[in-house]
């Protein structure tokens, strides 16, 4: 996965060839589709599976989008390889059963889980509150399709030229949806699937080296792969420790940091200042809905 800061096509031709893109959007009730559900024979062919459970939009985006792919430099492993055969003839419904029960990959998308000290009740959740959503985005069989897990089926977005770059469809489609909130609406993020760039540089050195050294800008190809490949170790590096990070139960620390300025006593101070933090923010907000109303 690698993340794009914006919507300019030179950011996408960097990335080499996109599978597919992800985009997280905050979600609102009664949203008007850009596309048609698809209920035809096309359902055989493309893999859909309907959101059964809460806080899987993330997950269920990302296996919509890699359980379609169709690329030779794709290899899915055993678990997903076995679960799209054996669910290949479900429909929507079954499908997106047969995802929440599956243990592996319940058990891998629950060891992302936020550590929670505290259970909260939904039901005292507000209409306002900010709840954000995940789709999918790819080409299957020269045309467009946004996958969504709450919706019916897959939303056929067009036909894609041939011999065209199919994120060149998509793009406008993304920016014409982020552009139905306000101005100041920051709160979103677009991922794409990419091959991995490291196999890929590894691939290509390995071919010029068969070559020899002695053929023009061989030499200065081959230290920029191994430039490029070195950068590649250091970010995969950098994420698994973002990663250690974020699955690291801080809950114990923060219990016993919060005890001692308790004894301290900087407890109030601290939640007064939060309190007038929060009244700020909250008439700012207020004054957003008043200039969009």
């Amino acid at each position: 996965m690698e993340e794009l800061w914006g919507l300019e096509k030179d950011l996408f031709e960097k990335l080499g060839t996109i599978h597919g893109l992800i985009f997280l959007f905050k979600w609102q009730a009664g949203e008007e589709p850009c596309g048609s559900v698809v209920m035809d024979e096309r359902l055989e062919k493309i893999f859909f599976a309907k959101q059964v459970i809460n806080n899987a939009c993330a997950t269920q985006a990302i296996l919509s989008i890699l359980l379609n792919v169709n690329q030779k430099d794709v290899e899915l492993g055993i678990t997903l390889d076995d679960f799209k055969a054996f669910s290949s003839t479900f429909d929507a419904q079954l499908k997106g059963l047969s995802l929440s029960n599956c243990d592996v990959i319940r058990n891998v998308h629950n060891s992302f889980s936020r550590q929670q000290m505290f259970e909260f009740d939904a039901s005292l959740a507000k209409d306002d509150d900010d709840v954000f959503h995940f789709v999918g985005y790819m080409p299957i069989d020269g045309r467009l399709y946004e996958l969504d897990g709450l919706k019916d089926g897959p939303m056929d977005l067009g036909a894609i030229e041939t011999g065209a770059d199919w994120t060149d469809v998509a793009r406008p489609i993304i920016e014409k949806r982020m552009q139905k909130y306000s101005n100041d609406e920051i709160h979103f993020s677009l991922l794409a699937l990419v091959s991995d760039q490291k196999q890929m540089l590894e691939r290509r050195l390995k071919e010029l080296s068969t070559e020899g050294m002695d053929a023009d800008g061989v030499g200065e190809e081959i230290r920029e792969l191994k430039m490029m490949i070195a950068e590649e170790d250091m970010k995969r590096q950098k994420h698994k420790i973002e990663n250690v990070r974020r699955r690291h139960n801080y809950l114990p620390f923060i219990m016993a940091l919060l005890k001692a300025c308790g004894k301290e006593k900087l407890l109030i101070p601290l939640l007064e200042k939060a309190k007038d933090k929060g009244a700020a923010n909250k008439k700012a907000k207020e004054e957003r809905k008043k200039l969009k109303a």
